[in-house]
């Protein structure tokens, strides 16, 4: 499935549905920051997806860093909540959906970097790199929270 975000976009299609994403902001010893290369949009992105029935918010970020990276990790606090109604997301199966992500803090504990279905190339880059990259600016917030002002909390 493809997908296009739309932000702050007046040519946005209207959103029509909504679902619980999670996503977790992750640095190596070396301060560089897990990054992965999504496959439905060819963008830059910290790993993250959506929650399943029967897990917690912290189990669905533990879930989705394994799934997308290889990475094992814990979650380790929050960085905010994000449900910015000017931010959709497009499918080309005509579901569009308004943002609602809980991004986390967290801190690997095991694993070996790998590629997935969902992540075509899977990274540790350094922070001044990231300006190389392709990154959805809702991304970029969500990096800049962790690293200019990670005991801080946000709600957008």
């Amino acid at each position: 499935m493809t997908r296009v975000d739309y932000y702050n976009d007046p040519n946005a299609p209207k959103a029509n549905s909504i679902a619980v994403a999670v996503s977790a902001f992750i640095q190596d010893d070396e301060g560089r920051i897990l990054m992965i290369r999504r496959t439905d949009n060819d963008l830059y992105s910290i790993p993250g997806g959506q929650l399943e029935l029967g897990e917690t918010l912290a189990e669905a970020a533990v879930r989705e860093v394994r799934e997308e990276t290889g990475i094992e990790c814990e979650v380790t606090g929050v960085i905010g909540l994000y449900s910015d109604p000017k931010h959709v997301i497009a499918y080309d199966d005509g579901e569009v959906r308004q943002e609602f992500s809980i991004c986390f803090h967290a801190r690997q504990i095991g694993g070996d970097l790998r590629k997935s279905s969902e992540s075509s190339e899977v990274i540790w880059i350094e922070a001044i790199a990231l300006n190389d990259l392709q990154i959805h600016p809702s991304i970029r917030l969500r990096i800049e929270h962790a690293t200019n002002q990670p005991t801080t909390v946000h709600f957008t």
